[in-house]
């Protein structure tokens, strides 16, 4: 833990008590990655939840990530369910999208494939890139939709180049399907550079019987890093709180 972290943290926590939202939920992030600060979840989830009271969607959106993970609470999908709708239906895409997960797997709610595929579109209006993903998934599977592999795969392409690790290997195997084997390794590294455990884990079973030495290669070297305890950061809503931080930084109200 860093003195530029503990002293940032700090300041988060003075402008949090003083009624600032966006620090609360900065503040909140903090105490549940334990940057700047002890780890401390339970914390975390009572900063989220003063915050959601003003009806803020990325507080609505952060206490239903809690409610539905468990994070300083009992997991409880039926508890974030409602939480995600305020916030999709606020125009936040981060909410639009953790909505339409719980809808796709039927977690916490009536599953409802159409409606899923509606609020992944919304997130995806919106660039996020995550959705663009399983939007193209959904058109590739043909679920609550018709069946279109060439929307599926520009939909990938766009995944993958807004930073969203899963499209980066399904637009890797769509271009290792047209034999474009040096642009799917490039694509499968990348994806590999940036995946959670679970996905690298995955991704190495999949390579590993591969017929392209490049990529069995790929499968050992990620591998070697799961067997070194490297990990990546957990799938989150960081990007979002990270534009947030830089807005708590440099805003003058703040400095006050």
């Amino acid at each position: 833990m860093s003195a530029s972290e503990s002293e940032q943290a700090q300041h988060l926590a003075t402008l949090a008590r003083r009624g600032h939202v966006e620090a609360q939920l900065l503040f909140g992030q903090a105490l549940l990655d334990g940057h700047g600060v002890a780890r401390d979840p339970q914390a975390a989830f009572r900063w989220f939840l003063v915050a959601a009271t003003t009806g803020d969607p990325a507080a609505l959106n952060m206490l239903g990530r809690c409610h539905e993970n468990g994070w300083g609470t009992d997991a409880d999908p039926a508890v974030a369910f409602p939480l995600y709708r305020r916030a999709a239906e606020a125009g936040l895409d981060w909410g639009q999208y953790n909505l339409a997960n719980l809808l796709t797997r039927g977690a916490g709610c009536e599953r409802d494939m159409a409606e899923a595929l509606r609020w992944y579109r919304a997130a995806a209006a919106q660039g996020h890139a995550k959705a663009i993903n399983l939007v193209g998934r959904f058109l590739e599977e043909g679920w609550a939709t018709p069946r279109d592999p060439v929307a599926a795969r520009a939909h990938y392409r766009r995944a993958a180049e807004g930073g969203d690790f899963r499209g980066m290997c399904n637009h890797a195997q769509a271009l290792r399907d047209e034999g474009r084997r040096a642009e799917a390794a490039h694509w499968f590294t990348r994806a590999a550079a940036s995946g959670t455990p679970g996905f690298l884990r995955s991704l190495a079973a999949g390579l590993r019987e591969a017929p392209e030495a490049e990529l069995r290669a790929l499968a050992v070297q990620v591998e070697a890093r799961l067997d070194a305890g490297s990990e990546q950061t957990p799938e989150q809503d960081a990007p979002f709180l990270r534009m947030i931080l830089t807005r708590v930084i440099n805003c003058a109200t703040f400095r006050a």
